[in-house]
């Protein structure tokens, strides 16, 4: 699978920098004063800020019912191994990140039955980290 490249805006470098490096686990690529490129699981994610991005706004989102629950739209994320998922989830919870869906099961017993959770980085950018049980299969099955 190729990489995926996605630019966003964040409100300060240094919190995204501790945001995607120490609580998710990324590894930081190029940088200058207003971006910073991250490894996000494989795929190019980069930060960018400056004095002409508005540094107070969060992201305006919707929310979409999925499963019962309101997913904020957008978002971004990543599918993991779920052994993977389990042990991020956990991290997560230990760190005490605030959820918008606490991690879970959804469509459970149904086609696309996956683990999945959301959260924001500092900056209100809505994440989703997802997994299935077995993702070649599974991911794209109606």
């Amino acid at each position: 699978m190729n990489p995926f490249h996605l630019a966003i805006q964040v409100n300060n470098i240094d919190s995204a920098r501790d945001f995607y490096i120490n609580v998710l686990g990324c590894t930081e690529g190029r940088c200058d004063e207003k971006w910073v490129d991250f490894n996000f699981y494989g795929h190019q994610l980069v930060c960018h800020t400056n004095s002409s991005l508005n540094r107070d706004v969060r992201i305006a989102s919707i929310k979409n019912t999925v499963d019962g629950h309101g997913v904020p739209v957008p978002h971004f994320g990543v599918v993991l191994e779920m052994k993977d998922w389990e042990a991020l989830s956990l991290k997560l919870k230990k760190l005490g990140i605030k959820f918008e869906i606490e991690p879970y099961v959804r469509f459970r017993g149904e086609v696309g039955e996956q683990a999945t959770m959301f959260f924001y980085d500092p900056s209100g950018n809505a994440i989703e980290i997802k997994s299935f049980k077995n993702i070649d299969d599974q991911l794209y099955a109606k």
